[in-house]
């Protein structure tokens, strides 16, 4: 991403975010040219190219190990409409060895489809696709019950007024789904959402830019879990622009993870700006970390950093809800009155926050919400603050106000950023400090869920300036 290191930290590598790596594997070539192509061809190169996605879905097996290949389906660049596109994208379950890729066979962007809802699928990798289109209350792209989904230079764009609910709902949404993998991508144009997981376990956010929509720009909630979203560019963001947690029916969520909205988050190294509301936060989140993170002109509305509940409802299946509830599961069978889920290990550290004048947060700088016996062990130290006037409420009542002065440098020296927001100048009295690890023991076990990554990430390199990679 564009927000590079500065000083003499500039001579050390950059390290860009995670990347999936498929391995070795096998596939058999399926072209597409929506303008020449013909149905009745093989498929088989550019040459005899079959018109439609529709035809060359249909000779994927529903398990590609049975044909002992997988199958890159090439589109040739051109439009391809919803008469094109499979209805449904699903059934079809590829391996490790022999996967199922769907990708624009002259570069990124040079393909554009229609839509794309998706189920059921496994080793799905979509690859350098554009979607665009108003689709209103919809997905721009849609994916549930799927395992290994590898989704690669995308650009993913809504069309409409996201403030007046304007085009589709969200860019991206994923749910009940593991291994989910997001890179190098585009996506904006929700007016709820540019991505949201629901009950989405393991996998990555990283290299992406997420923007222009009404509510939060990205969250991961329902039960997400051992994520790490690393070297995005969030911005142009209503309520916010990122949280772990947030609010689902009880009945969309999976066991075990049933208690928490989310669970061993990392969010690591990003850059956010420009959000009305506060630009990152936990809510309902167990194992968060929010660190090495740049946020400029952030949290007009009220706050720049929120830690708070998250809301459990039961959204009409009464029976599954109370299911849950009978094994162990946080939430009611109550659609009127959700369960308030609290944050839990909640870890703040070596962020920068930026908001140079006239901007500033209107009320405080925190919105750590009580009371503590439900909202445990926030921790927020190493932060470089900078917002507002110097008598701004520290919004953070149940934690030691001394303390957190002392810990964070917070409207004692203002930052210097160059418009690509790279750090100009780094003051001695700036000190950012360790990250300490998640102290384990203390997760819910009525049912229990797999241990997280306790220790904190080591890809930052030591001595970078807070909020800077």
């Amino acid at each position: 991403m564009r927000f590079a290191l500065l000083l003499s930290i500039a001579a050390l590598p950059l390290f860009a975010g995670p990347r999936y790596n498929p391995g070795a594997y096998t596939v058999r070539d399926l072209w597409v040219d929506p303008a020449t192509g013909d149905d009745t061809r093989t498929g088989d190169s550019r040459a005899s190219a079959f018109r439609t996605v529709r035809a060359a879905w249909a000779r994927v097996p529903v398990e590609t190990a049975s044909a002992n290949t997988g199958y890159r389906i090439l589109l040739v660049p051109g439009v391809y409409d919803e008469e094109n596109l499979p209805r449904y994208w699903e059934l079809k379950r590829g391996t490790a060895a022999f996967p199922i890729l769907v990708t624009a066979a002259d570069g990124p962007g040079t393909a554009r489809l229609a839509q794309i809802n998706g189920a059921n699928l496994a080793y799905f990798y979509l690859q350098g696709i554009r979607i665009e289109g108003e689709y209103a209350g919809g997905d721009l792209l849609h994916f549930e019950n799927s395992d290994h989904l590898w989704l690669s230079k995308l650009t993913l764009t809504g069309v409409g007024d996201v403030r007046d609910y304007g085009g589709p709902q969200e860019v991206l949404k994923v749910n009940q789904s593991t291994h989910v993998y997001v890179e190098d991508s585009n996506l904006s144009g929700g007016w709820d959402q540019a991505l949201d997981f629901v009950a989405v376990r393991y996998g990555h956010l990283s290299g992406n830019r997420f923007h222009r929509a009404g509510d939060w720009c990205v969250y991961v909630k329902g039960g997400s879990a051992y994520l790490r979203i690393e070297d995005n560019e969030i911005y142009d963001c209503g309520n916010g622009g990122f949280t772990a947690g947030q609010g689902t029916g009880l009945e969309f969520m999976q066991e075990p993870w049933v208690h928490y909205e989310a669970y061993d988050v990392q969010f690591v190294n990003n850059l956010v700006h420009d959000t009305d509301g506060a630009g990152f936060g936990a809510n309902g989140g167990y194992n968060i970390l929010l660190a090495w993170n740049t946020l400029v002109r952030v949290g007009r509305l009220s706050h720049s950093t929120e830690v708070g509940y998250g809301e459990r409802s039961c959204d009409g299946d009464l029976v599954r809800c109370q299911e849950l509830l009978n094994r162990g599961a946080w939430g009611t069978t109550n659609p009127d009155e959700p369960e308030m889920i609290p944050s839990r290990n909640v870890y703040i550290y070596n962020n920068l926050v930026y908001n140079p004048a006239p901007y500033r947060s209107e009320w405080q700088h925190f919105a750590i919400a009580g009371p503590r016996e439900r909202i445990a062990n926030v921790r927020i130290a190493g932060n470089w603050i900078w917002n507002g006037p110097a008598d701004l409420e520290l919004g953070a009542e149940d934690l030691d106000p001394a303390l957190l002065r002392s810990e964070n440098s917070i409207n004692a020296v203002e930052p210097s950023l160059d418009p690509e927001f790279r750090l100009r100048s780094l003051p001695p009295t700036v000190r950012t400090v360790p990250i300490p690890p998640f102290p384990g023991g203390d997760r819910p076990q009525t049912p229990p869920t797999p241990d997280g990554d306790l220790a904190p990430p080591t890809a930052h390199h030591p001595g970078d300036p807070p909020g800077q990679r």
